[in-house]
């Protein structure tokens, strides 16, 4: 049996056409339920969860008291009778062959924990499509192959994950400390466990991406923030390519203010315009890049500057949240800001 655990907060919008996909799904050669998991909803969210647990007996919901993602995927996870456990967002509805594909793909690979494919970008505005253009370049997010697409094979995470119930339970389930970056964290407990992650791109599911830059910018912020928080559990980096942003942001501020001790006259002759160029350098190749891949996915030259806009915001926020979290973390050892608990949706 397939579980499939939704954690849902004021999805009112989204959560019927949710519903609706995964009950028009083909049959996947074995029995499924459907568990949403709501944390307080105040906008007609849970009297449409009652509606359908009333009319269809695949699906039921729980209440989420404590409003955290981790919290409701480990209480959808405890009341799953599935041994597969499939985690799926609110805002995403699935092909018709997605339930089918999982359930092939995790038979089909015993040594993999968990199983995903590419989640395809819903655009409802010309700001939507413009951030879901990067969001799916390796520009934009890295080697991520759940967006970016890619082949068959073993990868370090993948998103909507259905996984293996025994495994979850042997690794000890989401970590409820974490507002993001939960299924990342959990996915490396995995692989250090010597389980494996099956990345699968006839696995098809699509998302409604976030329409706003400003939200966009605070959403990659709190994913660099919490990813430090994740490193310093575990005292390591998860992967080294999170430190990218990061270290684009430091190189932009450390020539900068060299630059400017340079114009002061406090830089030796022999370094007089290094810092320049460099800074220079470093603003022309993200220039560069930036323009290339926006580009190459832009639907129409209109959106290039759009597109452009959007890498700006996710490696700035991403990198600033990081060396945020370096700070609070690593240096003054401390816990996550309450304000840094509270998701951007």
């Amino acid at each position: 049996m397939i579980s499939i655990v939704i954690p849902c907060l004021n999805e009112g919008p989204f959560i019927d056409n949710t519903l609706l996909s995964l009950l028009a799904s083909e049959d996947p050669g074995e029995s499924w339920e459907v568990l949403v998991v709501d944390g307080g909803s105040t906008d007609g969210t849970r009297e449409k969860l009652e509606k359908w647990a009333a009319q269809e007996k695949r699906v039921n919901w729980l209440d989420n008291p404590k409003r955290v993602t981790p919290v409701a995927m480990n209480l959808g996870i405890a009341a799953a009778q599935g041994e597969n456990v499939l985690i799926l967002g609110a805002h995403s509805e699935v092909h018709p062959d997605f339930l089918r594909r999982n359930a092939e793909v995790l038979r089909a690979h015993p040594e993999s924990a968990c199983v995903g494919g590419v989640v395809e970008q819903v655009h409802g505005s010309a700001s939507a499509r413009r951030i879901g253009a990067a969001l799916s370049t390796p520009f934009g997010v890295g080697d991520a192959r759940f967006r970016t697409g890619g082949p068959a094979g073993h990868v370090d995470t993948v998103a909507f994950g259905c996984y293996r119930k025994s495994a979850l339970e042997e690794i000890g389930r989401f970590d409820e400390d974490l507002v993001r970056n939960q299924d990342d964290e959990l996915n490396f407990r995995l692989t250090e466990a010597g389980w494996r992650i099956w990345f699968d791109p006839r696995i098809k599911s699509r998302y409604h991406v976030r329409s706003s830059f400003r939200k966009l910018f605070k959403q990659y912020k709190q994913y660099g923030y919490w990813k430090v928080f994740v490193n310093r559990k575990h005292k390591t980096i998860t992967t080294w390519r999170q430190t990218i942003p990061a270290l684009f942001i430091l190189a932009i501020l450390v020539t900068g203010g060299w630059w400017v001790l340079d114009g002061l006259g406090h830089v030796g002759p022999a370094w007089t315009g290094v810092a320049r160029s460099l800074h220079l350098s470093i603003v022309a190749l993200w220039v560069v890049g930036a323009v290339g891949s926006a580009w190459s996915v832009a639907e129409s030259r209109k959106d290039i500057a759009g597109v452009v806009r959007a890498f700006l915001w996710i490696h700035i926020g991403y990198g600033w949240g990081y060396l945020e979290g370096i700070g609070r973390f690593l240096i003054l050892q401390a816990s996550p800001r309450e304000k840094a608990a509270q998701l951007t949706r």
